[in-house]
């Protein structure tokens, strides 16, 4: 079992910034990477920035320049500084974690809205 507990969400005008964390527990092994989806009201769930266990990244179009994705591997927790927030990014952001063949887990999610 792994769990994964979000935190740093909330409300920012456009043009502010958030620092999101992802504290991750439990069977933390085989970990092939890390990262954050998002999804808005009506839309699918997307993916937004990822890092691998060999520290390579990887980020949608939407958010490059923007948002940086890091990892804390003594604390077992990923971070996605946002900055630059546009009300486009207003969404649930969820954290993840992928071991390859023993799945993947998600975390509840956190709110980020930005306003205009």
């Amino acid at each position: 079992q792994v769990q994964l507990v979000e935190s740093g969400g909330g409300l920012v005008q456009a043009g502010g910034s958030l620092r999101l964390s992802c504290a991750a527990s439990g069977s933390i092994f085989s970990v092939t990477a890390m990262g954050w989806y998002r999804q808005a009201p009506g839309s699918q769930r997307k993916l937004v920035a990822l890092i691998t266990s060999g520290e390579a990244t990887n980020y949608a179009d939407s958010v490059k320049g923007r948002f940086t994705i890091s990892r804390d591997n003594a604390k077992n927790t990923v971070y996605l500084q946002m900055n630059s927030l546009k009300p486009e990014d207003t969404a649930v952001y969820y954290c993840y974690l992928d071991r390859g063949s023993l799945g993947v887990s998600w975390g509840r999610g956190t709110q980020v809205t930005v306003s205009s």
